[in-house]
């Protein structure tokens, strides 16, 4: 599993763009992670799946309400990151007005995840292959801080966790 000071894996994910800019199409955009968070400080959230009921009442919305409390700690981008499509991380963000505050990132066949070590196997609950939850943030590629939940567990991958480790 990733543990503070590591890097990165440099895993290819998916943003859903709702409207064309440079060098951005609309629809799904994959992208390099360690090219996305050179030089910048980046919090990067884990969950289970889009649509889930802690995911969607809590751990989503908690970061869409600290965003502007975690840019003025000097976090430059906040990162929800699920094993779901593009397609289906922009529909859950447009439900829950993430646009602006909290990018909804696609990894669709868990390879960020497996090279995290932070996957799980839900098969048997009809899931397969998912996230555990967790919260991280990473500065310019490293990882800084790392909260891993227990199985079950919404206690230290929450906004407020991760904002009480930027004071």
């Amino acid at each position: 599993m990733i543990k503070v000071g590591d890097t990165l894996p440099d895993a290819r994910l998916f943003e859903f763009v709702e409207v064309a800019g440079e060098g951005c199409a609309v629809g799904p955009n994959g992208f390099q992670v360690r090219e996305r968070t050179a030089g910048k400080r980046v919090v990067i959230f884990g969950l289970p799946g889009a649509f889930t009921p802690t995911c969607s009442a809590k751990h989503v919305p908690g970061y869409v309400e600290a965003a502007e409390r975690l840019t003025a700690a000097g976090i430059d981008e906040i990162w929800c990151v699920s094993v779901n499509d593009a397609f289906v991380m922009s529909a859950w963000g447009r439900d829950l007005q993430t646009s602006g505050k909290v990018k909804m990132i696609a990894d669709g066949a868990a390879r960020f995840t497996q090279a995290l070590g932070l996957d799980q196997d839900l098969s048997e609950r009809g899931m397969g292959i998912r996230s555990q939850r967790y919260a991280m943030v990473v500065d310019n590629g490293v990882v800084k801080t790392l909260n891993v939940e227990a199985p079950g567990k919404f206690e230290v991958s929450d906004a407020e966790s991760i904002l009480a480790t930027l004071r």
